[in-house]
């Protein structure tokens, strides 16, 4: 049972100093999904684009990578950007050589994740498994959406995971210079 005008322990009045921070990491994080969004469906999309479908794929796989590196510590997310990185990599190097071969298909990507997986946990990251093997499903099937243009794909999503990767380490940074400027230690 917890003491009257506690919450999971906490002293009273615990949860209204977090309420701060807590708006902050929100609205930065809102923020920059938005930026992310933004800078490859406007902006970036000039530099090269298949069509507009995967404008917006590229738009929703940068905010994806920007909400998993953007974290409430700077330490949490540069580990979070140095596992998506090495997921994103790894998918990237296996992809693109299976679409400069072959063709799509449901065999190949069910190979693919096999075999990232295999590698991810023989290397000792198998934390990284899933975001590997997410990463994997997504370009070969946006290599079935677009087959004249497969072997891009992979070249597209690590640029899209790139920016968000950034937008996301300079949300964390800026989220966490702010929160030390408005509510320093005590």
């Amino acid at each position: 049972m917890r003491p009257e005008g506690t919450r999971d322990g906490e002293p009273e009045g615990a949860s209204r100093t977090r309420v701060g921070p807590t708006l902050v990491h929100s609205v930065l994080l809102s923020i920059s999904c938005l930026i992310t969004y933004w800078l490859l469906t406007h902006i970036l999309v000039h530099a090269h684009s298949l069509s507009r479908a995967d404008s917006l794929l590229g738009g929703l796989w940068a905010v994806l990578a920007t909400i998993f590196v953007y974290r409430t510590s700077h330490e949490q997310s540069v580990t979070a950007a140095a596992s998506r990185g090495a997921a994103t990599l790894l998918s990237f190097a296996l992809c693109l050589i299976y679409l400069l071969i072959l063709p799509f298909h449901a065999w190949g990507l069910a190979l693919l994740i096999g075999i990232g997986t295999f590698v991810m946990m023989l290397a000792g990251r198998s934390d990284d498994v899933v975001t590997t093997a997410i990463t994997t499903a997504v370009v070969m099937v946006a290599a079935a959406v677009s087959p004249q243009h497969a072997w891009e794909q992979p070249i597209l999503r690590l640029f899209d995971t790139a920016v968000g990767i950034a937008v996301g380490l300079a949300a964390a940074w800026a989220g966490r210079e702010l929160i030390a400027r408005l509510w320093p230690a005590e």
